[in-house]
């Protein structure tokens, strides 16, 4: 496929070039394991990734040479002591493996690349890059896991000790593996901007460390490190749990002299004190509760004096069974932004309601003044009020306890809520809007996408979900919601990660969350509905087979091979747990079990819509299996393994037989019960014979035109089903049509009620914070936008430019960052005259739909036959203008 594609490469870039004026190269956002600079990576192969920028059309890179070192200053092609590639022939750019010296623990490396173009011209080296790796194995590990013993295990300790130093070193890091949150304080002042962590993970698997560089913040002489815990998911009773309270070990390191020499590891001499802050949920559904802070207890801040002056006591050391530790893959979670009260309102007496005017996924902080000492101020947060106005119970409530001493200010710490609303309880007089902030928080990922047309309702849907995915993608996974469950279900992420991976540079978010799902099957082959999977929970085979889906979704948005290298196995062990209860060639319910409910097909349609119909439960899952082999298939083709790829491509094609054979009612051209999902997954499944495709479409158009009023009638798996149908079927003006209905059930409806989350039913029943109906997303991209994927260029290499036009837009703006650059895609059509602007990033091509009909089309002020369907198009800038 690479050589295919270098030599495509040569030949359009000779056909595009008339001149021989100097290409003006550059080289930007160098990143490893597609992380900026990353500290503590966990391989010692990482994957390596340039962009490259040029001012002319068709250049492209035709080799690179990459330089990695122990030291900047030996980055130089006759000193590099790690790598030094030599001029390597490749257009590659993105996830290089490192080749060099073999790497360990503890390595600190910098990089620098340079390219040749096609006319041998290199450019200079970029800029210098760094990353690190973290502590691999155990054996890397000197510390000790300490705790502060509690009698309920929910305060949220501060742990201590102070070191010398007589020498501060070229670079000092600190590794923190917590069970539970932690936060990193070096003489008084918080390690950088990371809230939250470490990301998520299966705690009876598999448990993260993270790295920070603390080399500026330490200093010679005394030190004083602070460890600030809280439990978090690592929570009494759940799996992995065998501490009531938070865990910690850490260790740090100094580098100098070409050497790493552990400075300070946690132990038993370590000191323990309660930081007033608790913990009071017990992170089961509606239970997520919120944080206790007495004012009293906390001390003013970490300073050595403050230290000093507070009373201290041993901690335990604790022996934690055996577990993987690895490194974090994903960005830690950051504040993104800070709101203000929008309106305040007396509820009662001592009683306030505050509209925060969104609805968020955050912190909160709140100031006070004049309290007296042991005042009890409640907190409570709901993301939606009532029919009739009044507050909805969503079980989180934080609490401040006052300390009288002037001044003083509640804020999150360790828990954090879903929410819109505020109520503050035990507070006289009224507080200020300016003295009530919000602090929304996601995983630190890059906002990849933009999107805008002339449309303002399809403008203020796709801004909906946009913003909803932000608010669901906390911890290194995505959540179906933030303040009711917290879990990340594989339905959900199956329905949005499509539209999320377009919208957002979710590679190592992905990295994370599908190392859950792999730590999460069982030895017999099943697969919960969650991951991590800390109790059971609903869901049906579209939930479990998230870890096919998504891995091939990865690959293909990002080009990471990897990804189906690692996780074949796990597809293939839960593929042959699906085959047990297959015993009649389809898929029959399996049992629910102690880490599994249900067996569902759809999910959360709208009322009127019975997605509990039995035949219609088979039909889903049946259809899913199929398109789970027909993927396998693809994997299998991907990796070489051509045998295999054989039975996959076998086995699919038996089970879409059976599908049709077992499901179609030849008498009504309908399957299953006939709702919107069982008409439309067989069509996109390749189910339906091509005989029968029109008669089956058109009960499709009578289900949606006749029985649901035009609406869209499908719950969180039909969402993006019929979303790539309707893409592939090129039916912009049905979906259309569909979106601007503002009666129930749809987004416009969600809109006018107040909505600027997504909710968890069509009717805003229990959550308005939520992952069910986000897939329809990816359609803006696709169809509106026109920026497709080519299935044999994974990660954008070859990009389809095919704008879907719905008759009312008349213009749309959209741009897409892939592993490459930046694709965008402006358009315009005005008194019949169609406009076209194109960026196409260097390192990819592109292929143009011709609009039909188009008369006097030109590229570039150039005619070409409008005849053609497709244009083929190198890197670069086009115009492209028709008649229509």
């Amino acid at each position: 496929m690479d050589r295919i594609f270098f030599i495509s490469q040569i030949i359009i870039a000779l056909l595009f070039s008339g001149c021989n004026e100097q290409n003006s190269l550059t080289i930007d956002d160098l990143s490893c394991e597609n992380l900026a600079n990353p500290i503590g990576i966990g391989t010692t192969i990482p994957g390596l990734s340039w962009k490259i920028k040029s001012e002319k059309n068709g250049t492209f890179q035709k080799a690179y040479q990459l330089l990695v070192a122990s030291d900047s200053n030996l980055l130089d092609e006759d000193k590099a002591d790690l790598w030094n590639s030599e001029k390597v022939l490749s257009p590659e750019s993105v996830l290089i493996p490192y080749s060099g010296t073999v790497l360990d623990s503890k390595y600190a490396c910098y990089w620098k690349v340079r390219i040749w173009d096609q006319d041998e011209k290199v450019t200079a080296w970029s800029r210098i890059a760094t990353f690190s790796i973290g502590l691999l194995k155990e054996s890397a590990w000197k510390a000790s896991y300490i705790g502060l013993h509690s009698k309920s295990g929910d305060i949220c300790p501060l742990l201590r000790k102070s070191i010398n130093i007589s020498e501060t070193g070229e670079r000092i890091f600190i590794h923190v593996n917590s069970l539970g949150y932690h936060e990193v304080y070096i003489n008084g002042v918080k390690t950088g901007n990371a809230i939250l962590a470490p990301a998520v993970s299966q705690f009876s698997k598999r448990s993260h460390s993270v790295t920070y560089d603390i080399t500026s913040s330490v200093i010679q002489g005394r030190n004083d490190i602070v460890l600030w815990t809280s439990k978090g998911w690592y929570s009494k009773g759940l799996p992995g749990v065998v501490h009531e309270g938070p865990l910690v070990r850490a260790q740090i390191e100094k580098y100098s002299n070409g050497a790493w020499e552990t400075i300070a590891v946690t132990d038993s001499l370590w000191m323990g004190r309660n930081s007033g802050y608790s913990d009071t949920g017990t992170w089961r559904p509606g239970q997520f509760g919120g944080e206790i802070v007495d004012g009293s207890i906390i001390l003013p801040d970490l300073s050595a004096s403050s230290l000093e002056n507070a009373f201290w006591t041993k901690v335990s050391v604790i022996e934690v069974p055996g577990h993987e530790a690895t490194p974090q893959t994903a960005e830690s979670n950051v504040i993104t932004d800070s709101i203000k009260a929008v309106s305040i309102r007396k509820l009662g007496e001592n009683t306030w309601l505050v509209d925060m005017g969104t609805t968020l996924t955050g912190w909160t902080e709140v100031k006070f003044s004049s309290l007296k000492p042991g005042q009890e101020i409640i907190l409570d947060y709901c993301d939606h009020l009532d029919k009739n106005g009044s507050f909805v119970n969503q079980g989180q409530i934080d609490l401040y306890l006052a300390s009288g001493k002037g001044n003083e200010s509640f804020r999150n710490r360790f828990n954090y809520h879903g929410y819109r609303y505020l109520k503050i309880s035990g507070i006289n007089p009224e507080p200020r809007k300016e003295d009530i902030t919000a602090f929304p928080i996601r995983t630190g990922y890059t906002l990849a996408s933009s999107f805008e047309c002339s449309d303002n309702d399809l403008n203020d849907i796709h801004d909906m979900i946009y913003y909803t995915l932000q608010c669901l993608s906390l911890g290194g996974y995505l959540v179906d919601c933030p303040q009711i469950e917290r879990l990340g279900y594989g339905g959900d992420g199956n329905a949005s990660t499509e539209t999320a991976q377009t919208m957002f540079d979710l590679s190592p978010l992905y990295s994370n969350w599908l190392e859950a799902w792999a730590d999460c099957i069982r030895e017999d082959g099943g697969m919960p509905h969650t991951a991590p999977n800390p109790y059971p929970a609903g869901g049906g085979p579209y939930w479990c087979g998230f870890i096919i889906t998504a891995s091939w979704k990865t690959f293909q948005n990002y080009g990471d091979k990897r990804v189906l290298e690692k996780y074949y196995p796990v597809m293939q062990k839960w593929l042959g747990y699906v085959e047990k209860y297959s015993s009649s060639g389809l898929l029959q319910p399996w049992p629910e079990t102690d880490y599994r409910a249900w067996y569902l097909g759809d999910w959360a349609s709208p009322e009127g819509v019975d997605h509990t119909n039995q035949s219609s439960i088979a039909l889903v899952n049946n259809c899913f299996i199929a398109v789970c082999y027909e993927t396998m298939q693809k994997i299998a083709g991907v990796l070489g393994k051509n045998n295999d790829a054989d039975k996959f491509s076998i086995r699919s094609k038996e089970i879409k037989k059976l599908v049709h054979d077992e499901f179609f009612d030849s008498i009504r051209k309908i399957y299953g019960s006939g709702i919107q999902i069982d008409l439309t997954y067989p069509l996109l499944a390749g189910i339906v014979p091509d005989s029968l495709e029109n008669q089956v479409k058109a009960s499709l158009y009578d289900e949606i035109r006749t029985h649901r009023k035009g609406h869209i009638a499908t719950g969180l798996v039909g969402i993006p089903v019929f979303t790539e149908w309707v893409t592939n079927e090129r039916e912009a003006d049905l979906m259309y049509s569909m979106l601007k209905k503002r009666e129930y059930p749809g987004y416009l409806y969600m809109i006018d009620n107040g909505a600027n989350t997504t909710w968890e039913h069509w009717n805003g029943a229990r959550s308005r914070i939520h992952n069910c109906y986000n897939g329809i997303g990816s359609w803006f991209y696709e169809a509106v936008g026109g920026i497709r994927k080519d299935e044999n260029f994974p990660g954008y290499q070859h990009i389809l430019i095919d704008p879907q036009i719905p008759e009312g837009v008349t213009w749309a703006n959209t741009t897409k960052e892939t592993p490459y650059g930046t694709v965008s895609v402006k358009w315009k059509l005005e008194n019949g005259n169609f406009g076209m602007d194109i960026i196409v990033p260097s390192g990819c091509t592109a292929s143009i739909k011709v609009p039909p009909g188009g008369q006097n089309c030109k590229l570039n002020g150039k005619h070409f036959d409008s005849n053609q369907s497709w244009l083929t198009i190198d890197n670069g800038t086009y115009n492209l203008t028709c008649n229509l």
